[in-house]
């Protein structure tokens, strides 16, 4: 799960800047069509604007009434009102009247163009004071003789669709592709918050919570997987209650018959003792047996005993490791569910353990120690005393002769203000490995040259009973760096 949520970001990021692709290329287009729009609107203006320079020309140069008596004077000037009008409507007009030659008789000096071969009206564009002016030039007859006569405007629409492009087509533009890409960011990400979300819930989840997600609770886009997910945590939740229950039943059904077999080896031992004892400390009631016979009987009793007592050993190790194997089917977080959390006296919980391993630890010379402090945690008071059990007898089977068990609790202050309570069991034998002490926690594993016989399953079962707990389970050297010292440490 940990690889759910990056995987999330990149599909959200990729399908963003795919809808950002999509988006924005119709927008380019649009933008390139608005302009071409705006060109032909601006054009079909300007193509009516020289259609009124055509009709104003003939009036320009009927304004020009005669010459004076020198050929060189400046001709006689009566503006006809509709050129009046046209000058003095905007401050962007002007006119010139030159001769063939292309001297300046009338108006402004800027107003220029090639003289017309033709007597047809020409255009073209002339650039003064920063604004860009649109000319109409015709070359015909007028009052004073043949002279050229032309008109500038400067408010032609063509010419200032050209210089005011930037402000009219680009920059809305790129301000509305900035704002769609802004969009299409907040709406993904928006859209996809529930996924997300969800990814996260289902990301926090230990890996024992298999219960069903809230479907009600899932926005209606999502509730389709919600529903697929919570499918596939049925399925496997009931297989691995399937294997719970069978690892608890096969539990059961060992420990029965185990039982009564290891009363009867018991029993079995007792006699075979006795009757060592017998013949090891009274004359035979048969004098007549010969003494050949009688050191058979002492072998085959004596080889009697030693097998029963293997076989002692062995249903001994068989029967705990069902209930092992029973310990582990019920330490499962899931079998916990529907059971109420108590509280817990630690203290006593150790003064009990310290009562049920004395005469053990005695028979083999340890001396079996308890420091304990007031200290309770809500929990189950059987699994805790099944964890306990299993590190103390860890902790006695594999210290030799001599040696010393300490059974501690306690409480000690939490990280960030409380109290936690903590649980220790440390002893002075051989220890853990550090490179072994994450694989001593797999079940079935036994370090490699351990002493003795075990199943491989006291330290996993702890472990598996502190997640059930919420609890911090570690294993570290004992006193002087000799040992192993297991630390329970509980939550606020």
């Amino acid at each position: 799960m940990s690889l759910l949520r990056p995987r999330l970001r990149a599909m959200t990021s990729d399908l963003r800047n795919r809808l950002l692709l999509l988006l924005v290329l119709p927008l380019c287009v649009l933008a390139l069509l608005g302009a071409w729009m705006d060109y032909r609107s601006a054009d079909e203006a300007a193509s009516r604007h020289d259609q009124r320079l055509l009709r104003l020309l003939p009036a320009l140069a009927d304004s020009v009434l005669a010459r004076g008596a020198d050929e060189g004077d400046t001709p006689v000037w009566l503006l006809a009102p509709p050129v009046e009008d046209f000058l003095r409507h905007s401050n962007y007009t002007s006119y010139s009247v030159r001769d063939l030659s292309g001297r300046l008789l009338l108006g402004d000096e800027w107003v220029h163009g090639a003289v017309p071969a033709t007597l047809e009206p020409e255009f073209h564009s002339v650039e003064f004071g920063g604004v860009t002016y649109r000319v109409a030039v015709q070359r015909g007859r007028t009052g004073a003789g043949e002279l050229v006569v032309a008109l500038a405007d400067g408010t032609d629409p063509r010419q200032q669709w050209a210089q005011h492009l930037l402000l009219r087509v680009l920059l809305p533009n790129l301000v509305l592709v900035a704002a769609a890409a802004l969009a299409i960011h907040w709406a993904v990400r928006r859209a996809f918050k529930p996924l997300v979300d969800l990814a996260a819930a289902v990301e926090r989840r230990s890996p024992r919570d298999l219960s069903a997600i809230d479907e009600a609770a899932s926005p209606s886009e999502v509730r389709p997987l919600v529903h697929s997910l919570n499918r596939l945590f049925t399925l496997v939740n009931a297989q691995a209650e399937s294997q719970r229950r069978f690892v608890a039943d096969a539990a059961h059904q060992l420990r029965t018959p185990l039982a009564g077999l290891q009363a009867q080896v018991e029993a079995w031992a007792m006699l075979a003792r006795s009757g060592i004892k017998t013949v090891d400390g009274a004359p035979d009631s048969r004098p007549n047996r010969p003494p050949g016979q009688y050191r058979q009987a002492v072998s085959a009793i004596t080889l009697g005993a030693s097998e029963i007592e293997k076989l002692r050993d062995a249903t001994r190790r068989t029967s705990q490791l069902a209930h092992q194997l029973l310990a582990l089917s019920r330490a499962d977080a899931r079998s916990l569910d529907g059971q109420t959390m108590q509280r817990v006296d630690l203290r006593e919980l150790c003064e009990n353990m310290l009562e049920m391993f004395l005469d053990t630890a005695a028979v083999k010379g340890i001396d079996l120690g308890l420091e304990v402090r007031p200290a309770n945690v809500m929990g189950h008071g059987w699994l805790l005393r099944e964890l306990l059990s299993n590190l103390v007898d860890n902790a006695i089977k594999y210290t030799p002769a001599g040696g010393s068990v300490t059974i501690r609790c306690g409480t000690q202050p939490g990280p960030q203000g409380g109290v936690r309570a903590s649980l220790q069991v440390e002893d002075d034998g051989p220890g853990v490995p550090a490179a072994e002490r994450g694989r001593v926690l797999e079940r079935f594993y036994r370090v490699p040259g351990t002493a003795g016989e075990g199943t491989g399953l006291g330290l996993p079962i702890a472990d598996e009973i502190a997640r059930a707990h919420g609890a911090l389970f570690t294993l570290e050297d004992g006193g002087n760096g000799q040992g192993l010292l297991v630390t329970l440490v509980f939550p606020v």
